[in-house]
């Protein structure tokens, strides 16, 4: 089912939480809202769900308007952080819910509910209460809870932030695979970069609201069109410089410490730039850009971290291994295409 918002907007009294919102979600995949606390995130996926009334706009199912529906028939699977399973029930119990109050006989419900646990892997666990239970295994609960209704749309709330770092990639690559082997269109709220990253088939980036770019997952960060967008997405973050376009078409640092050669000119000599330089954008070599003093390296694992010193400003840098420098060494950089941007910097947009 192909979910549309169109204009679709979310007042409270001293906030705008959702901002002339407009997009396609596409059916059948699995699309990421991503973005700081307080973007709006949550406050779209109540709307979608029913749960919160919009101000504005218009919110369509294929093309039925449910802007106004109610949330019971929505065909809504809803997934929250803290799971809300029912502590006095077993997990065949509590997958059962749903269609019990559907008042769907219970030989039905039951053999069903044995399919939505076998297919998160939890049907060995069917006479337990929730509390033998792990953390990734009642997140599997509720998940087949919400699948049970065979939904329209899936939306999950932040579901993996109750669980350890180890935990979460188990279960990220699970709702990836019950994802994909339901079909059903599902929308992923999370604030985690890497989670979205690696889980969704697009993201949706959000700040204060506003619905700042969408696209796959590495086109997203290999192509952002807004400093905040580059900034949000990327481990360790992007570099980013701030100064001029001077008369050669080159950057020059704002307190004119140091110049960096660049590949493309862009005429716009005086401009005030951000340069947003990725850790990995960076390599050593002859027809360098300009030169860097190496304040520190780390080895971490397979990588080979720096801190770099370029006039004034410092930037965290990958330097591969086969390069013999250290601390206080002097090196010759040379700036990829990929992973180099600049950006206006009254606006933030991608020049």
């Amino acid at each position: 089912m192909q979910i549309k918002i169109d204009h679709l907007t979310k007042k409270f009294p001293d906030t705008t939480a959702v901002d002339d919102f407009t997009m396609e979600f596409e059916s059948g995949k699995l699309t990421a809202l991503l973005g700081p606390s307080g973007c709006g995130k949550s406050t779209m996926l109540n709307m979608l769900a029913g749960i919160l009334p919009a101000t504005d706009g218009h919110i369509y199912f294929d093309d039925d308007d449910v802007t106004d529906m109610p949330p019971q028939k929505r065909g809504v699977g809803l997934v929250f952080q803290n799971y809300a399973l029912y502590p006095h029930m077993t997990v065949l119990e509590n997958i059962c819910f749903p269609l019990e109050i559907q008042k769907v006989n219970k030989a039905e419900r039951i053999e069903k509910a044995k399919e939505m646990a076998k297919l998160v892997h939890v049907d060995q666990y069917l006479d337990r209460k929730p509390k033998e239970l792990s953390g990734g295994q009642q997140q599997r609960v509720a998940i087949a809870r919400a699948l049970i209704k065979t939904p329209r749309l899936l939306l999950l709330d932040e579901p993996l932030s109750n669980l350890d770092a180890r935990l979460r990639i188990e279960m990220r690559e699970e709702i990836r695979r019950i994802q994909q082997e339901t079909k059903v269109t599902t929308i992923f709220v999370t604030h985690d970069q890497e989670e979205a990253m690696s889980i969704s088939d697009s993201i949706v980036l959000m700040k204060d609201g506003i619905l700042m770019q969408v696209d796959k997952p590495q086109a997203l960060y290999d192509d952002p069109n807004h400093t905040f967008v580059a900034s949000f997405l990327g481990n360790p973050p992007i570099n980013n410089l701030e100064g001029i376009i001077n008369d050669a078409g080159d950057f020059e640092l704002k307190d004119h410490s140091a110049t960096i050669k660049l590949n493309e000119k862009k005429g716009i000599k005086g401009e005030e730039v951000i340069l947003g330089i990725r850790p990995e954008a960076i390599t050593i070599g002859p027809d360098f850009n300009t030169k860097a003093e190496i304040l520190e390296r780390y080895t971490m694992g397979k990588e080979e971290l720096a801190n770099i010193k370029i006039g004034s400003a410092e930037l965290r840098v990958y330097i591969s291994v086969d390069h013999d420098c250290k601390k206080g060494d002097v090196i010759d950089l040379v700036l990829r295409n990929k992973g180099v941007f600049l950006f206006d910097k009254a606006s933030g947009k991608r020049l």
